[in-house]
């Protein structure tokens, strides 16, 4: 009976996913509407600009799983196996020159098909070359899904998986599981711990995006990540969010997020991991895998996208679970199946703001040196008069400052631009520089601004508790944490509290914390304080991050 009613299981979903295929009303995707600005967005003003054309691996065959939109194609980029089905994975460069991803899989001819996808395992896989292709080394690591790997500051290795982690010496193990802590110190956690995603800060600790686009802090990258952030920071669009990738590059932090329902992602960046500022644009969505010699593999979904970097953090890989259809019909024993890819991404250039002065509107001239790196020659590569600098908002859109003339400094060049239009605010925290090289490619570069503290203290505070003291007032205790990198120094805090439309304030003073420091606070009032109060937690001076808006927890 088991048997029969799997075959008529089977059939309906056969069914269904020939109505899907020939449908507008596909289950799984809906066309999201974009903003008309976009269409004024000029080459590298989106992410998406930065993927290359991938340079063929192995052989071109049809002989081989998928959909007619992914035949024929490259099997050798990324993994693929027929008796198995790839989700996830993200690769990292090893001490021995070698590139190693860990992915899961699960059976092809699993009778739920993509389905299995709960009792997925981890495997190693190892390549001569970051596209690849890989191969699975040793046993299997073990039972886990979505796996990210990351390197601690003592060369330890460890693997999130969803509500787990294993942790090695060794890429090659032997790895012992164990289960991280998330406080959210009284704070909502959005949507979710799964799908979380990692990058190492300066100093060893690590930031931590979940799928709801929470952001929390560890010392260690294994003791208990903290929570910092009060809401959401992805994109405020209508979006179904899921697979947020977090990286640090010397410049800033960067993410992308994913909207699974519209097939489409969004790129964000950041000066400390906390403040997001969203960039217009797609950051990703189905049609990017393109080869040199023309071969397109249009993958279904795109999802699960993960970088591989260098030495400066710079993206210059993407990897992505691709599958060739909806993920429901993909069955055991049948066509479809899913695998991981790589895509080459173009790496933004190394620039430094020369002069310190602040830029503004009025600024004269500005002066940026652009470096040479083994590939990349300043002096013949690039095509000048396409140039443009300042802020983001300004050369995404083909407008920003102009350049006036260069200036030899070794192998690297002096870009001296016109000041004129450079659009740089208060609301910036880098400079951008967009064009194009002589043969019509892509460049691109960040550069911090010289005049701004990228490295401060970040403050946050729990949720306060109230208790009614022995004058028929109330006594007022929160903690104060420095989730920064860098002490912090003696900070003037304003609390407010507000209930039935009265409003009371209370000044105290925060002493200086070291980096992960906490410190208790108690203030006492001299009339109660009402159970459904709101109580504002902020800094005087409004320039650390304690920005904490919460209602009283007394109750």
């Amino acid at each position: 009976m088991k048997r029969l009613n799997y075959y008529y299981s089977f059939c309906f979903v056969l069914a269904v996913c020939g109505l899907l295929q020939f449908s507008p009303l596909n289950a799984q995707d809906i066309e999201r509407q974009r903003p008309e600005v976009w269409k004024q967005l000029v080459l590298g003003g989106r992410f998406m600009d930065r993927f290359e054309a991938i340079p063929p691996i192995g052989e071109l065959t049809s002989d081989t799983w998928g959909a007619d939109a992914v035949r024929p194609r490259y099997t050798a980029n990324g993994i693929e196996d027929p008796q198995w089905s790839y989700w996830g994975g993200n690769i990292r460069k090893g001490d021995d020159g070698k590139y190693h991803l860990i992915v899961c899989r699960w059976p092809e001819n699993s009778e739920k098909g993509h389905m299995q996808w709960p009792k997925s395992e981890v495997v190693h896989a190892v390549a001569e070359n970051p596209q690849g292709p890989f191969h699975v080394q040793g046993e299997t690591i073990g039972q886990g899904h979505n796996p990210e790997f990351f390197r601690l500051k003592d060369g330890r290795y460890v693997i999130y998986v969803i509500n787990a982690y294993y942790i090695a010496d060794g890429l090659n193990g032997p790895w012992t599981k164990g289960e991280f802590t998330f406080d959210p110190r009284d704070r909502k956690i959005h949507d979710g711990l799964s799908n979380v995603s990692f990058a190492q800060r300066k100093d060893g600790s690590y930031l931590a995006v979940c799928r709801g686009g929470g952001i929390w802090v560890s010392e260690t990258g294994l003791l208990p990540y903290y929570q910092v952030t009060n809401k959401s920071v992805y994109p405020a669009f209508d979006g179904r969010y899921e697979d947020p990738v977090i990286w640090r590059t010397h410049i800033q932090y960067h993410m992308i997020v994913n909207d699974w329902y519209g097939r489409i992602a969004y790129y964000l960046r950041s000066p400390n991991g906390i403040d997001w500022k969203v960039e217009p644009g797609e950051a990703y969505m189905p049609g990017i895998a393109k080869y040199e010699d023309g071969t397109v593999e249009d993958w279904y979904k795109y999802e699960r996208i993960k970088m591989l970097q260098d030495k400066y953090g710079r993206a210059y890989q993407a990897n992505f679970a691709v599958i060739d259809s909806s993920k429901w019909c993909d069955l055991g024993n049948d066509r479809h199946s899913s695998k991981n890819i790589g895509i080459p991404l173009t790496k933004g250039k190394l620039l430094t703001i020369v002069d310190e002065k602040k830029i503004t509107a009025d600024t004269p001239l500005i002066r940026v040196k652009i470096e040479a790196e083994s590939g990349f020659d300043p002096h013949s590569d690039m095509d000048l008069e396409s140039l443009s600098f300042g802020a983001s908002e300004e050369v995404n859109f083909g407008r920003g400052s102009k350049l006036v003339k260069t200036e030899q400094q070794g192998k690297d060049l002096v870009l001296f631009f016109d000041g004129q239009g450079n659009g740089l605010t208060d609301e910036n925290f880098v400079a951008k520089l967009l064009g194009k090289t002589k043969d019509g490619s892509l460049l691109f570069g960040y550069a911090r601004l010289p005049w701004l503290m990228y490295d401060a203290p970040i403050l946050s505070a729990r949720k306060p508790l109230v208790s009614e003291n022995t004058k028929g007032g109330s006594i007022l205790e929160f903690e104060v944490s420095n989730f920064g990198e860098v002490p912090s120094v003696l900070t003037t805090v304003d609390v407010e509290i507000e209930s039935n439309n009265k409003r009371m304030q209370l000044t105290c003073n925060v002493p200086a914390l070291a980096p992960y420091a906490n410190h208790s606070i108690e203030l006492e009032t001299a009339v109660p304080i009402e159970k459904d109060a709101r109580i504002t937690i902020k800094s005087k001076d409004q320039k650390m991050l304690l920005v904490e808006t919460l209602k009283n927890r007394g109750d």
